[in-house]
Protein backbone atom coordinates (compact mmCIF):
# COMPACT_ATOMS: atom_id res chain seq x y z
CA UNK A 1 0.00 0.00 0.00
CA UNK A 2 1.33 3.56 -0.94
CA UNK A 3 1.33 5.97 2.02
CA UNK A 4 1.78 8.96 0.41
CA UNK A 5 -1.23 11.10 -1.70
CA UNK A 6 -4.17 9.28 -0.39
CA UNK A 7 -7.53 10.42 1.00
CA UNK A 8 -8.86 9.00 3.97
CA UNK A 9 -11.00 8.86 6.42
CA UNK A 10 -10.36 7.97 10.01
CA UNK A 11 -13.29 7.16 12.42
CA UNK A 12 -12.68 8.06 16.10
CA UNK A 13 -9.97 10.57 15.19
CA UNK A 14 -10.20 13.10 18.16
CA UNK A 15 -7.37 11.13 20.27
CA UNK A 16 -5.42 8.58 20.62
CA UNK A 17 -4.25 6.09 17.52
CA UNK A 18 -7.00 7.47 15.52
CA UNK A 19 -5.40 11.07 16.03
CA UNK A 20 -2.12 9.84 15.77
CA UNK A 21 -2.51 8.16 12.46
CA UNK A 22 -4.44 11.23 10.96
CA UNK A 23 -1.16 13.19 11.81
CA UNK A 24 1.40 10.84 10.74
CA UNK A 25 -0.57 10.60 7.62
CA UNK A 26 -0.87 14.60 7.41
CA UNK A 27 2.66 14.23 7.49
CA UNK A 28 3.26 11.88 5.26
CA UNK A 29 1.25 14.33 2.35
CA UNK A 30 -1.91 12.25 2.50
CA UNK A 31 -5.52 14.13 3.00
CA UNK A 32 -7.00 13.01 6.03
CA UNK A 33 -11.00 13.41 7.08
CA UNK A 34 -11.43 12.32 10.69
CA UNK A 35 -14.95 12.29 12.46
CA UNK A 36 -15.80 11.93 16.29
CA UNK A 37 -18.56 12.62 18.74
CA UNK A 38 -16.81 15.47 20.45
CA UNK A 39 -17.37 18.62 18.71
CA UNK A 40 -15.04 20.37 21.10
CA UNK A 41 -12.38 18.17 20.13
CA UNK A 42 -12.55 18.48 16.40
CA UNK A 43 -12.67 22.45 16.87
CA UNK A 44 -9.59 21.71 18.78
CA UNK A 45 -7.69 19.76 16.24
CA UNK A 46 -8.57 21.74 13.11
CA UNK A 47 -6.78 24.74 14.72
CA UNK A 48 -3.77 22.46 15.77
CA UNK A 49 -3.52 21.24 12.54
CA UNK A 50 -5.93 23.15 9.83
CA UNK A 51 -4.72 20.86 6.98
CA UNK A 52 -7.11 17.51 8.78
CA UNK A 53 -10.61 18.12 7.91
CA UNK A 54 -13.30 17.52 10.62
CA UNK A 55 -16.61 15.66 10.70
CA UNK A 56 -19.28 14.97 13.99
CA UNK A 57 -20.85 11.61 13.29
CA UNK A 58 -21.22 9.41 16.26
CA UNK A 59 -20.26 5.91 14.57
CA UNK A 60 -22.89 3.82 17.26
CA UNK A 61 -25.88 5.42 14.92
CA UNK A 62 -27.18 3.85 11.61
CA UNK A 63 -28.08 7.11 10.75
CA UNK A 64 -25.00 9.33 11.72
CA UNK A 65 -23.28 6.47 9.53
CA UNK A 66 -25.13 6.76 6.57
CA UNK A 67 -25.10 10.87 6.61
CA UNK A 68 -21.11 10.57 6.77
CA UNK A 69 -20.65 8.26 3.55
CA UNK A 70 -22.67 10.42 1.75
CA UNK A 71 -20.89 13.86 2.94
CA UNK A 72 -17.57 12.18 2.66
CA UNK A 73 -18.43 10.90 -0.59
CA UNK A 74 -19.52 14.29 -1.46
CA UNK A 75 -17.27 16.51 0.07
CA UNK A 76 -14.00 14.90 -0.48
CA UNK A 77 -14.46 12.62 -3.67
CA UNK A 78 -11.07 11.42 -4.31
CA UNK A 79 -11.28 9.07 -0.60
CA UNK A 80 -9.38 5.68 -1.24
CA UNK A 81 -9.26 4.45 2.44
CA UNK A 82 -11.27 4.07 5.01
CA UNK A 83 -9.55 3.36 8.61
CA UNK A 84 -12.22 1.77 10.78
CA UNK A 85 -10.77 3.06 14.11
CA UNK A 86 -13.38 4.07 16.62
CA UNK A 87 -13.58 1.92 19.73
CA UNK A 88 -14.99 2.21 22.86
CA UNK A 89 -14.32 -0.12 26.31
CA UNK A 90 -16.58 -1.36 29.29
CA UNK A 91 -15.62 -3.12 32.06
CA UNK A 92 -18.57 -6.03 32.42
CA UNK A 93 -19.35 -8.32 35.18
CA UNK A 94 -21.75 -10.97 33.68
CA UNK A 95 -22.67 -12.57 37.11
CA UNK A 96 -24.99 -9.60 37.60
CA UNK A 97 -27.25 -8.17 35.51
CA UNK A 98 -25.86 -5.89 32.90
CA UNK A 99 -26.33 -2.44 31.18
CA UNK A 100 -27.93 -3.37 28.05
CA UNK A 101 -27.41 0.36 26.56
CA UNK A 102 -24.02 0.04 27.16
CA UNK A 103 -23.85 -3.54 25.61
CA UNK A 104 -25.09 -2.08 22.71
CA UNK A 105 -23.39 0.45 22.58
CA UNK A 106 -19.83 -1.48 22.55
CA UNK A 107 -21.16 -3.89 19.95
CA UNK A 108 -22.58 -1.41 17.76
CA UNK A 109 -19.09 1.08 18.27
CA UNK A 110 -17.01 -1.69 17.69
CA UNK A 111 -18.39 -4.36 15.63
CA UNK A 112 -21.64 -3.18 13.42
CA UNK A 113 -20.31 0.16 12.97
CA UNK A 114 -16.97 -0.89 10.85
CA UNK A 115 -19.26 -3.33 9.16
CA UNK A 116 -21.61 -0.85 8.00
CA UNK A 117 -19.11 1.73 6.80
CA UNK A 118 -17.01 -0.37 4.91
CA UNK A 119 -20.30 -1.97 3.13
CA UNK A 120 -21.65 1.54 2.56
CA UNK A 121 -18.20 2.61 1.04
CA UNK A 122 -17.21 -0.69 -0.46
CA UNK A 123 -18.49 -0.34 -4.19
CA UNK A 124 -17.27 3.48 -4.31
CA UNK A 125 -13.48 2.36 -3.47
CA UNK A 126 -13.85 -0.60 -5.57
CA UNK A 127 -13.85 1.91 -8.59
CA UNK A 128 -10.34 3.34 -7.18
CA UNK A 129 -7.22 2.79 -9.05
CA UNK A 130 -5.92 2.22 -5.06
CA UNK A 131 -8.10 1.82 -2.16
CA UNK A 132 -7.35 0.37 0.93
CA UNK A 133 -10.05 -0.46 4.13
CA UNK A 134 -7.89 -0.82 7.27
CA UNK A 135 -9.56 -2.25 10.68
CA UNK A 136 -8.02 -1.53 14.36
CA UNK A 137 -8.51 -5.16 15.88
CA UNK A 138 -6.90 -5.53 19.21
CA UNK A 139 -4.58 -8.53 20.43
CA UNK A 140 -7.40 -8.93 22.98
CA UNK A 141 -8.79 -10.27 19.43
CA UNK A 142 -6.91 -13.63 20.25
CA UNK A 143 -7.15 -13.82 23.84
CA UNK A 144 -9.90 -12.03 25.57
CA UNK A 145 -9.37 -10.03 28.87
CA UNK A 146 -12.07 -10.93 31.22
CA UNK A 147 -12.31 -7.82 32.89
CA UNK A 148 -13.62 -6.30 29.56
CA UNK A 149 -15.60 -9.49 27.97
CA UNK A 150 -17.63 -7.94 25.52
CA UNK A 151 -14.95 -5.40 24.48
CA UNK A 152 -12.54 -8.83 23.76
CA UNK A 153 -15.80 -10.55 21.80
CA UNK A 154 -16.25 -7.46 19.39
CA UNK A 155 -12.64 -7.49 18.56
CA UNK A 156 -12.40 -11.17 17.91
CA UNK A 157 -15.60 -10.43 16.09
CA UNK A 158 -13.61 -7.96 14.19
CA UNK A 159 -10.54 -9.83 12.89
CA UNK A 160 -13.26 -12.63 11.84
CA UNK A 161 -14.88 -10.57 9.59
CA UNK A 162 -11.65 -8.72 8.27
CA UNK A 163 -10.53 -12.27 7.20
CA UNK A 164 -14.20 -12.90 5.37
CA UNK A 165 -13.68 -8.87 3.55
CA UNK A 166 -10.60 -9.60 2.32
CA UNK A 167 -11.75 -12.71 0.89
CA UNK A 168 -14.46 -11.36 -0.43
CA UNK A 169 -12.87 -8.12 -1.92
CA UNK A 170 -10.28 -10.19 -3.43
CA UNK A 171 -11.24 -9.46 -7.18
CA UNK A 172 -10.89 -5.86 -6.55
CA UNK A 173 -8.05 -3.08 -5.73
CA UNK A 174 -9.21 -2.63 -2.06
CA UNK A 175 -6.50 -4.05 0.30
CA UNK A 176 -7.89 -5.14 3.61
CA UNK A 177 -5.88 -4.83 6.52
CA UNK A 178 -5.89 -5.97 10.33
CA UNK A 179 -4.15 -3.90 13.16
CA UNK A 180 -3.92 -5.51 15.89
CA UNK A 181 -2.59 -3.12 18.80
CA UNK A 182 -1.27 -4.25 22.31
CA UNK A 183 -2.21 -2.01 25.33
CA UNK A 184 -1.36 1.41 23.97
CA UNK A 185 -1.06 4.18 25.51
CA UNK A 186 -4.32 6.41 25.17
CA UNK A 187 -7.44 7.41 27.00
CA UNK A 188 -9.56 3.79 25.97
CA UNK A 189 -11.87 2.92 28.91
CA UNK A 190 -11.02 6.13 30.58
CA UNK A 191 -14.63 5.66 32.40
CA UNK A 192 -13.44 2.72 34.27
CA UNK A 193 -10.80 4.76 36.15
CA UNK A 194 -11.38 6.71 39.17
CA UNK A 195 -8.76 9.49 37.21
CA UNK A 196 -10.20 10.24 34.32
CA UNK A 197 -7.10 12.05 33.14
CA UNK A 198 -5.33 8.50 33.68
CA UNK A 199 -4.19 7.04 30.08
CA UNK A 200 -4.70 3.05 29.24
CA UNK A 201 -1.22 2.32 29.75
CA UNK A 202 1.29 0.72 27.08
CA UNK A 203 3.68 1.41 23.97
CA UNK A 204 3.47 4.56 23.31
CA UNK A 205 0.98 5.64 19.86
CA UNK A 206 4.01 6.36 17.81
CA UNK A 207 5.48 2.80 17.90
CA UNK A 208 2.82 1.70 17.04
CA UNK A 209 2.30 3.63 13.66
CA UNK A 210 6.00 3.00 12.73
CA UNK A 211 5.45 -0.83 13.12
CA UNK A 212 1.83 -0.47 11.29
CA UNK A 213 3.13 1.55 8.31
CA UNK A 214 6.16 -0.40 7.79
CA UNK A 215 4.07 -3.64 7.63
CA UNK A 216 0.98 -1.98 5.37
CA UNK A 217 3.81 -0.48 3.09
CA UNK A 218 4.89 -4.03 2.51
CA UNK A 219 1.66 -5.01 2.10
CA UNK A 220 1.42 -7.18 4.62
CA UNK A 221 -2.47 -7.61 5.75
CA UNK A 222 -2.59 -8.82 9.62
CA UNK A 223 -0.44 -6.85 11.26
CA UNK A 224 -0.24 -7.61 15.19
CA UNK A 225 1.97 -5.47 17.47
CA UNK A 226 3.90 -5.81 20.03
CA UNK A 227 2.74 -8.44 22.71
CA UNK A 228 -0.11 -8.56 20.00
CA UNK A 229 2.22 -11.07 18.30
CA UNK A 230 2.11 -13.36 21.36
CA UNK A 231 -1.33 -13.24 21.63
CA UNK A 232 -1.66 -14.07 17.87
CA UNK A 233 0.64 -17.19 18.23
CA UNK A 234 -0.53 -18.40 22.08
CA UNK A 235 -3.53 -16.89 22.67
CA UNK A 236 -4.80 -19.84 24.83
CA UNK A 237 -1.39 -19.49 26.66
CA UNK A 238 -1.48 -16.00 27.78
CA UNK A 239 -5.41 -16.20 29.26
CA UNK A 240 -4.43 -17.41 32.21
CA UNK A 241 -1.24 -15.07 32.54
CA UNK A 242 -3.45 -12.11 31.67
CA UNK A 243 -6.43 -12.70 33.74
CA UNK A 244 -4.74 -13.83 37.02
Amino acid sequence: MKTVGNTILITGGTSGIGLGFAERFLKLGNRVIICGRRENRLVQIKKDHPGIETLTCDVSEAKERAILCSKVMGLFPAINILMNNAGIQFQMNMTTPVNVDMLRMEIETNLTAPVHLTSLFAGYLAAKEEAAVINISSGLAFSPYAVVPVYSATKAALHSVTMSLRYQLRQTSIKVFEIAPPAVDTELGHQNRSDKSQSHGGIPVSELIDASLQAMEKNIFEIPVGMAKDLREKGEQFFDLMNK
